[in-house]
Parts: structure tokens; C-alpha cells; sequence
């Protein structure tokens, strides 16, 4: 791959259009060179990577749509989605570094923000909740990685470095340097470590029902060594022909008739 397709444009070219148009390119094209070990050409990606197409589609829509133009935006938007599979609403704000992978599926909504190095994959849903005017989408931390088919609802924040597993359904804040898993969303690992690169393994995540079971698998095995203990301490005999039934004014062969005690053969 040519480095020279790859590196940074130079500082002083910063206030001329086309060489910022360019240094746009080079960064989104890096990226997934980076992020997708199927990425073999840079004619590969230009060509054949809906994830790349959807994103340029988005932002020119979003410069326009910041110039207070409507339709124009929502037609190449939608041209967009039809081209693609992929719809992301002009006034979604989305940072440096954004890669869709596969991308069909994957719904941003208007007042979605984005920030840098996040990674989606296919079925992926920024969505609002009710009918509500002004901020109803959520707010995407930095190097954020959300798994195929991820939901997350509503106005709230993704903190940075967080992980969201395949199929989650997310519908609160998320702090950062976490992992999140299950419908509802539900925080199973927070390191509180700060990484410096998204970390792709999204299928690398632990099962919360199964950690559950095994924790409650575990209480009944001790408690079922417990009982044994108890029961070795204590003659289960001794007790019934010790009680004094007088205290209950009841017959003793009453109460031993009444008395509904299971007893097993070890125990005799």
C-alpha cells in the first residue's frame, strides 16, 4: 500500500479545500486499513467498501446540512441508504477515525454525535425514543466498539473505551472503560483502564445468565455440604422424644402422628 495515498496532508495546506478534502480521504481509507485485515487495495476500498461510501455520502450531507440547506441533504442521504444499505441523517455529528464494517442495517438519527475512532458493525441502531423535539439520540464516546446488531436508545452517554456486545439493547448512560452485554444492557466488566486503540474483539464477551448460574450452582453446593454438617451434628430421634409436648398441650402420639418428618437411611 503506498504511504504517500496514507499520509497526513501537510499543515500549511490546512485552509485550502481540496488538500483538506483529500486529507480527509487518506484518514477514512487509513482506517479501515487499519481496523479490517480484508482490506487489500486501496482500489478495494474506494470501490467496494459500503461502509467508506456511506460515510463521504454523510459528509457532505452534514456540511450542507449545517448551511441550513434541508432537502439536498436528505435526498443525498437517502441516495446514500440506497446505495448502501447504510442511513445516517445529515445532522448526525460523526468525529475522525468513524469505520462502518459491513454496514447494512446500521440507522443513525438526527441528533446522534459520534466521537472519534468508533467502530460499527452491521445492524447497529443510534436511535431516539418518543416524539420529543431537540436531543432524543445518544452521545458516542471515543474509541467506542459496538457489535452487530447492537440497539442503544435514547439521549444519554457512551463513555470512551467502552465495549457493546452483539445484540445488546442499551437504553441508559454507559460509564467509560466498560463492557456491556444482554437486553436490557447490562455492565459486566468495568476495568477502568483507560486503552489507547479500540479493541475489535466484540465476540470476546462474558455471558452474565451463565456467570449467574454458575454463581447460584455454587451457593447450593455449599449449601447442601452445610446441611450435611448440620445434620451429622444432631440426632434427628433424639429431638422428637426430648420435646416435652406439655408445654403445647397436645398428646405425644398426636404430635408423632402429626409429625410429618422425612427421614433417609443414612440418617437412622
Amino acid at each position: 500500500m503506498p504511504n504517500f495515498w496514507l499520509r497526513e496532508y501537510d499543515e500549511k495546506g490546512k485552509g485550502c479545500l481540496p488538500a483538506m478534502i483529500f486529507g480527509q480521504l487518506r484518514r477514512d481509507i487509513r482506517v479501515i486499513f487499519e481496523r479490517d485485515p480484508a482490506a487489500k487495495s486501496i482500489l478495494e476500498v474506494i470501490f467496494c467498501y459500503p461502509g467508506f461510501h456511506a460515510v463521504l455520502f454523510h459528509r457532505l450531507a452534514h456540511w450542507l446540512y449545517k448551511r441550513n440547506f434541508v432537502i439536498l441533504p436528505r435526498m443525498i442521504s437517502q441516495f446514500s441508504r440506497f446505495l448502501t444499505g447504510i442511513e445516517i441523517h445529515p445532522g448526525a455529528t460523526i468525529g475522525q477515525g468513524f469505520f462502518i464494517d459491513h454496514g447494512s442495517g446500521v440507522v443513525i438519527g438526527e441528533t446522534a454525535e459520534v466521537g472519534d475512532n468508533v467502530t460499527l458493525y452491521q445492524g447497529v441502531t443510534l436511535g431516539g425514543t418518543g416524539k420529543e423535539k431537540g436531543k432524543r439520540h445518544p452521545t458516542i464516546g471515543n474509541n467506542v466498539v459496538i457489535g452487530a446488531g447492537a440497539k442503544i436508545l435514547g439521549s444519554f452517554k457512551v463513555g470512551d473505551n467502552v465495549k457493546i456486545g452483539a445484540g445488546s439493547v442499551v437504553n441508559k448512560s454507559v460509564p467509560s472503560d466498560t463492557t456491556v452485554v444482554g437486553i436490557p444492557g447490562k455492565i459486566v466488566l468495568h476495568h477502568g483502564v483507560p486503552i489507547k486503540k479500540p479493541d475489535l474483539r466484540h465476540d470476546d464477551l462474558p455471558d452474565p445468565v451463565n456467570e449467574m448460574l454458575r454463581c447460584l450452582m455454587q451457593r447450593v453446593e455449599f449449601l447442601e455440604k452445610r446441611l450435611k454438617e448440620e445434620e451429622s451434628r444432631y440426632n434427628v430421634f433424639e429431638i422428637i422424644q426430648h420435646h416435652d409436648p406439655a408445654e403445647r398441650g397436645v398428646q405425644a402420639s398426636r404430635e408423632r402422628e402429626s409429625c410429618d418428618v422425612c427421614l433417609r437411611s443414612d440418617d437412622v
